[in-house]
């Protein structure tokens, strides 16, 4: 092998290390440890404005303080959609900059299954824990969430992919991310938290069976053990 075919090999090799799409059906992505760089690089093919979504995703954690759960920045404008756990039993969904809060009846140390939708025509949010509605919330109407943005799973970004905060990192499990470019309905939300293969509403933002993404730092992939 000459060296202009090993470079090409060895560049090729990387690459294929560091963007991954694959099937994490019954997988999980663990962060094991606090930190102000370990994280999950999402990459989306959405190339569309953005005036409806529904976001579900299962997380496993026993921090006690705040940590971002969801992190979609673009250029020039922070939480652009963001989901982050202010507490226990305190929620925050971000878009635009502006925030609702939803408070839930829940315990430290229990798996969640959370998913969380909004339209642009009415900004009605309704958050969904454990396959059960909270109080619906209104938030930024008529707004547009801009398109190739980036997404981050472990930290809460400050600035286009980066400026991590440690004491807002996620340390635990994540699983199971979906997003649809649309708001589902409560028939399929409960179909999507039961793990049903029978959804008939196919994930075209983000696909957990399909996903692109790079992993960056001490994060691993272990099967999914709790639900």
């Amino acid at each position: 092998m000459d060296m202009q075919m090993l470079l090409i090999f060895v560049f090729t090799s990387l690459l294929s290390e560091a963007f991954t799409q694959t099937d994490l059906g019954g997988k999980v992505f663990v962060f094991p440890t606090e930190s102000s760089s370990d994280h999950v690089k999402i990459i989306s093919q959405q190339e569309k404005p953005l005036q409806n979504f529904t976001l579900c995703l299962r997380a496993y954690s026993d921090l006690s303080r705040a940590y971002s759960l969801f992190s979609y920045n673009v250029e020039g404008k922070d939480n652009e959609l963001l989901i982050y756990k202010e507490r226990t039993g305190d929620y925050s969904l971000h878009i635009g900059g502006r925030k609702v809060t939803f408070k839930v009846m829940e315990t430290l140390l229990s798996p969640v299954h959370l998913c969380a939708s909004w339209e642009s025509s009415t900004g009605i949010v309704e958050f969904w824990i454990n396959g059960k509605p909270l109080v619906k919330k209104g938030l930024r109407q008529g707004y547009t969430i801009e398109p190739r943005g980036s997404i981050v799973l472990g930290q809460e970004q400050d600035s286009f992919g980066g400026e991590f905060d440690k004491s807002q990192s996620f340390v635990g499990e994540i699983g199971d991310l979906d997003m649809w470019d649309s708001v589902l309905s409560p028939e399929e939300i409960l179909f999507e938290y039961q793990g049903s293969t029978t959804n008939p509403t196919y994930p075209n933002i983000l696909n957990w069976k399909a996903l692109h993404y790079e992993v960056n730092g001490y994060v691993i992939i272990k099967p999914l053990v709790w639900n």
